[in-house]
């Protein structure tokens, strides 16, 4: 059974946020939120645990589109090809938000990842889903958990989450209500830019 640990966003907890970097380190799946909906995630690193979300998820790995949660733009190049002036104007306009952009990924991609040409990157404006990627030390992935339930698209209230995913996860945080509007994403590996989806961010950023 999952553990349910509350987390302040405003001042996280280094204690709690280690708690859950060590589940992540063993190849545990976390509840965490972000400045969207609350999303499902592990450490990049771990083909045991990308596998148990595909699974969870219902998707072959080599299918899933999912993106990197990142603390900031300094880990962009250790995943994504040199991107032009731009592009990178946009992200920093952007970035910490809500927002999901797709960019043309390098040769330094985990396995999992190496036969995609495009990596999903977050840099939420969520604190404790930024420790959480600093104490790691690398990215973790994020898959949103959407609602069965037409009407409630993404389950807000983290008691109601831990209910439901107890038994397929290893940690759900209680980081207060999350929002049930998912992140824009945003297409910049062509050059110019695509709205995939419009959600929470704003498209005046482009």
């Amino acid at each position: 059974m999952a553990q349910f640990i509350k987390i302040y966003p405003e001042n996280p907890n280094p204690k709690e946020i280690n708690k859950v970097v060590e589940i992540l380190r063993k190849g545990g799946l976390a509840i965490y939120p972000t400045d969207t909906v609350y999303g499902l995630g592990c450490d990049i690193t771990n083909t045991k645990a990308l596998e148990k979300i595909a699974r969870i998820k219902g998707i072959k790995l080599d299918k899933a589109n999912w993106s990197f949660i990142c603390a900031d733009l300094s880990n962009l190049s250790d995943y994504v090809r040199q991107i032009d002036s731009p592009t990178f104007k946009i992200l920093k306009r952007a970035l910490p938000g809500p927002y999901t952009f797709i960019l043309p990924g390098n040769n330094n991609l985990p396995k999992e990842f190496k036969k995609k040409r495009t990596v999903g990157i977050r840099v939420p404006d969520n604190s404790i889903a930024k420790a959480l990627v600093v104490g790691l030390g690398n990215p973790i992935i994020s898959t949103s958990i959407r609602d069965e339930d037409e009407l409630l698209e993404y389950t807000t209230d983290p008691e109601l989450i831990f209910e439901k995913w107890e038994n397929l996860v290893d940690v759900v945080i209680d980081g207060g209500y999350g929002d049930n509007i998912a992140s824009t994403i945003i297409d910049l590996s062509g050059g110019e830019p695509v709205v995939m989806r419009e959600g929470k961010g704003k498209l005046d950023i482009l």
